[in-house]
């Protein structure tokens, strides 16, 4: 097995309202994989933990804000990225305070996962959906 690639690790958090469906936002024009949807979040800076960096990251992008206690670990992917390797941590929170706003996306929109399984997604993405299929009532 290779080794020595530089990690990438990156915070997700799957916003859950009381009918089930789960928000999700659409990369902007000028990012890479431009025009897919992905759960919002984004990097983990030196010296944050990654739940620190989720709050950070979802008050930039939707203008909400989230407790570290309201948010629950849900799953991981893992993917090679050229020559870095992502983990993206995905965190359920079902509590927030705020109306999201697509501040640093083209979109964003409510589905549920059968509609999340049909929008073209980053790669790291798709398993994090078929994982909360499994999670979410």
């Amino acid at each position: 097995m290779p080794t020595g690639y530089p990690y990438l690790f990156v915070v997700a958090v799957a916003l859950v309202r009381e009918d089930g469906c789960v928000l999700v936002q659409q990369r902007a024009p000028d990012r890479s994989m431009a025009g897919l949807w992905e759960f919002p979040g984004g990097k983990v800076e030196p010296g944050e933990t990654p739940e620190h960096a989720l709050i950070r990251e979802i008050e930039e992008e939707l203008g909400v804000r989230l407790d570290a206690e309201a948010l629950t670990p849900a799953t991981f992917a893992s993917e090679r990225l050229g020559d870095r390797h992502l983990l993206l941590l995905l965190y359920v929170a079902h509590e927030w305070s705020g109306e999201a706003k697509p501040l640093d996306a083209s979109a964003i929109r409510w589905a549920t996962v059968d509609e999340m399984r049909a929008l073209e997604m980053p790669p790291a993405n798709v398993p994090l959906v078929e994982a909360l299929a499994r999670l979410l009532p």
